[in-house]
């Protein structure tokens, strides 16, 4: 066979496949600008029902995204989350989609609304996806649901935010709810674990004493030991990585502390009689 014969043969070839291609895309863009999902069709653990336009924006104001944060839409749908997040607030937003068809069906929805540099919808298990980088998470699923995420959830970044729509997490008690007259939305900040004892030191004086934090959840309670004498944490309160509380010294009277945290150190400021002092302190178990 000759060398223009053998050319012209791979052109054949090659032209096939471009065509065969180009007819595979076309129906792909035809599946989806034909389907469409319908309230309450079955999905893998959940069936779907799409949350108004008008619930989405009061808890993307609820959880106060901003362009600065990366949201994780858990079963995102038709993807009205990502995009309103994107749209509004110019979020990096992903979705979450098991069904391939409602996937295809929201990508579809995040071209058409111009938000493609901003929204990406992965067809994927929520259970098996990784969102840790994410500052904020959306979610529509059952309590069961909820509860089999909520380890996964409570190891997320300190001041990460959690929404849920319509379903809570049985004991683990919101920061926040929104209610409209049929439907509800929950948001809870993963807090930072800081349970167990602390060496707490005055930075002026070199003085230490040790306080002691019991947890559950976002909220703590305890006590401070000063030369050997034990008090309760008054007023004490976790937001995020923030800590704050109350203590009792006879002579000065109240003292309170404000502390930000980090992995096993903490520091922050203690005032009283319009004095501040730098403190910190240091996990000891």
């Amino acid at each position: 066979m000759t060398l223009i014969k053998k050319s012209l043969i791979y052109i054949f070839i090659s032209c096939l496949l471009l065509i065969s291609h180009g007819c595979s895309t076309l129906e792909g863009n035809k599946i989806s600008s034909e389907y469409k999902p319908v309230r309450g069709q079955f999905g893998k653990d959940v069936m779907w029902i799409a949350t108004t336009q008008e619930l989405v924006d009061k808890m993307l104001d609820m959880a106060k995204v901003s362009d600065k944060d990366v949201l994780y839409d858990l079963g995102s749908g038709d993807g009205i989350v990502p995009i309103t997040a994107a749209k509004r607030f110019n979020a990096q937003s992903v979705g979450i989609e098991f069904n391939p068809k409602l996937a295809d069906y929201a990508r579809a929805k995040v071209i058409q609304e111009n938000v493609k540099n901003k929204v990406t919808i992965i067809t994927g298990d929520i259970f098996k996806e990784d969102f840790s980088n994410a500052t904020v998470v959306f979610m529509y699923l059952l309590p069961e649901l909820n509860l089999e995420l909520r380890p996964k959830l409570l190891n997320m970044k300190p001041g990460t935010r959690i929404v849920s729509h319509y379903f809570d997490m049985s004991d683990w008690y919101p920061d926040q709810i929104i209610k409209t007259s049929n439907d509800a939305a929950y948001l809870w900040v993963i807090p930072a674990k800081i349970a167990g004892k602390w060496e707490f030191l005055n930075l002026e004086t070199k003085k230490s004493s040790v306080i002691e934090v019991d947890q559950i959840f976002q909220k703590i309670g305890g006590t401070i030991t000063m030369d050997g004498v034990a008090q309760p944490l008054l007023s004490p309160q976790l937001s995020a990585d923030q800590l704050s509380f109350l203590y009792q010294v006879s002579s000065l009277g109240l003292v309170g502390v404000t502390l930000k945290i980090k992995d096993n150190q903490m520091q922050g400021v203690q005032r009283f009689l319009e004095q501040e002092v730098s403190v910190e302190a240091r996990r000891l178990k």
